[in-house]
């Protein structure tokens, strides 16, 4: 049987962007943590400048914007009391409520409507709302690498279980004109693994366990959510004229291609343990 090298090299590349995670999220200083992912951040910046069709001095600016907010709300939360994060603070409240409130309900209706939109400062409004509070989200989440990885996990899982099912039982496209290659299938595939992942989750973080529904509930959330956050990118690709956002990852595109919904799932759930799980405590 003849391999399919584009699945190939995005395992090879998925393996070592894994241990590269690992490694700087469990051995390395906490410092190291946030300077891997304020790399991410302006990566990913770069990309949704280009996608957005600002030039490069407009990317710059872009980026240098997303700079200047990572080390607000970071120089925020180091002087913060050690109970209280940035998610509880106004700034913080307002950020993540605009992250809630984009992906529950605008982004849905920007790919029901298909819309185009052109308007450069718009545009970089809307890339803060997606970047920052995932930016944020992966930083809050660091020193506690069991919620991180469960979280990414809810992505990993739906992302492999869709392309799979998909790929094995696909017949009614998703959303032919955003994502050929999405079936509904596939998304119910995904959506099937939900509660298999839950349990799995609860044993690796027993936490879960004491909340059974509303972490059922999350997880079902999360996945529907990174459905959303993958189309979305790939709307953004579509009006761009692209195939993928950059060619920094083999087998995956660019950074955007990677993070996609993560973007989506993590400000949710960073949220769902600072309330839910935090708070029921």
């Amino acid at each position: 049987m003849r391999l399919d090298q584009s699945l190939v090299r995005r395992v090879i590349t998925a393996t070592v962007l894994v241990a590269v995670l690992l490694v700087v999220l469990l051995l390395l200083p906490a410092w190291c943590w946030v300077a891997l992912v304020t790399g991410v951040l302006l990566i990913a910046g770069n990309e949704w400048g280009r996608l957005t069709g600002y030039s490069g001095s407009g990317r710059a600016l872009f980026c240098a914007a997303l700079a200047a907010g990572s080390v607000a709300i970071y120089w925020w939360e180091q002087g913060a009391p050690p109970a209280r994060t940035f998610i509880q603070s106004l700034p913080g409240t307002l950020l993540y409520g605009a992250a809630a409130a984009f992906w529950l309900a605008v982004a849905p209706a920007w790919l029901a409507q298909r819309w185009r939109l052109q308007h450069g400062l718009l545009m970089a409004a809307v890339g803060c709302i997606v970047l920052l509070p995932f930016w944020h989200a992966l930083v809050y989440l660091g020193p506690t690498p069991g919620r991180l990885l469960v979280a990414m996990g809810v992505v990993w899982m739906a992302d492999t279980a869709g392309y799979f099912v998909g790929r094995r039982f696909g017949r009614r496209k998703l959303a032919l004109d955003i994502s050929p290659g999405k079936t509904w299938e596939g998304a119910w595939g995904a959506f099937a693994v939900a509660p298999l992942y839950w349990i799995a989750a609860s044993m690796l973080l027993p936490e879960l366990s004491a909340h059974r529904l509303s972490a059922l509930v999350w997880i079902t959330l999360m996945t529907l959510l990174s459905i959303v956050g993958d189309l979305f990118e790939s709307w953004m690709k579509r009006g761009a004229g692209v195939k993928d956002s950059g060619r920094l990852l083999p087998g995956h595109g660019g950074m955007l291609d990677r993070v996609d919904s993560l973007t989506a799932t993590l400000p949710f759930a960073a949220l769902y343990f600072a309330y839910l799980v935090n708070g029921m405590r």
